[in-house]
């Protein structure tokens, strides 16, 4: 098992890693914001969960999948913190008012899709379904997590956005995530995902959120690859897609879904064997991407 279980939080400076290519070449930037596996022995104490319950909401490994990436000039932000202790793919306030023991402020957002569904920026459960704490929260928990983890993240993603606009004019951003099989897999209890999916979803918001040019590169190189491909069904993009992909100001962003059935064995959350051959596949694709990123995206 890959979880990082520490006495402490980690500090704000360690929610974040950065991993800088010796110099950038290309204006792609690949993010991971929910391949986090440090657990706090504070967070785990609150939970009901054991921390393979937990680790249900993980993107895991997906960040190893890239690794390769600044190899190729291109810059990786991974969060070091797990989704479940607070998702840095949500607004910074997508709060359910029932997980706290006192009134939140007015401007928090309690009525998203995503708080009615129990995964807000501090989920309710697990992405299996299960609820995560023992008791109620104090808003006090959610600033905290926020400032110390969410924010820097973005702080982070934010950055390289405008250093690579600096010295390209110009940026993609590849978020990188995982979906999980579209059956139970094997001792995972809870509702999984019902669509019938592919090897790879693509989502640029309906084509909103980045080129279509770039949209097509990716599901071509990857059907090149043997994969099958969809389009923003059933994932279209999150916060961090719609936010900040505004190809008008020249900021790209494409939201990357992997089966995980395709790397890990999803009951005990370790790579299988044919991992490698994925990343060598992910590999591939970077390579591509930061060799012709700059042709998709210059209008």
């Amino acid at each position: 098992m890959d979880a990082i279980v520490s006495p402490l939080l980690p500090a704000a400076a360690d929610s974040v890693l950065v991993t800088h290519p010796a110099r950038q070449t290309t204006p792609v930037i690949f993010a991971s914001p929910h391949s986090g596996r440090a657990y706090s022995a504070a967070f785990l104490a609150a939970s009901r969960l054991d921390p393979l319950g937990l680790r249900r909401s993980e993107d895991s490994f997906v960040d190893d999948l890239y690794a390769a990436a600044p190899d190729f000039g291109a810059p990786l932000v991974a969060a070091t913190f797990p989704r479940a202790f607070c998702d840095a793919n949500r607004e910074p306030w997508e709060l359910d008012p029932a997980m706290f023991s006192e009134a939140l402020p007015p401007w928090v957002n309690a009525t998203s899709p995503r708080v009615a569904a129990g995964l807000g920026t501090i989920a309710r459960i697990v992405a299996s379904g299960e609820p995560i704490y023992r008791g109620k929260l104090r808003f006090e928990e959610a600033e905290a997590r926020v400032a110390g983890f969410w924010q820097p993240y973005h702080d982070a993603l934010i950055a390289l956005i405008g250093g690579t606009q600096a010295l390209f004019g110009t940026c993609l951003v590849i978020d990188c995530h995982s979906m999980p099989s579209p059956g139970p897999a094997a001792g995972v209890s809870g509702p999984r995902n019902p669509f019938k999916q592919a090897d790879f979803v693509l989502g640029d918001a309906h084509g909103t959120a980045c080129s279509g040019r770039v949209t097509r590169f990716v599901e071509r190189a990857l059907t090149d690859l043997g994969f099958t491909v969809r389009r923003n069904d059933p994932y279209a993009g999150g916060y961090i897609t719609r936010h900040y992909g505004r190809p008008r100001a020249r900021v790209h962003v494409l939201q990357i879904e992997v089966a995980r059935d395709l790397y890990m064995d999803e009951a005990r959350i370790e790579r299988l064997p044919r991992f490698d051959t994925l990343r060598r596949d992910m590999t591939t694709l970077i390579e591509a991407l930061a060799a012709e990123a700059f042709h998709l995206i210059d209008e």
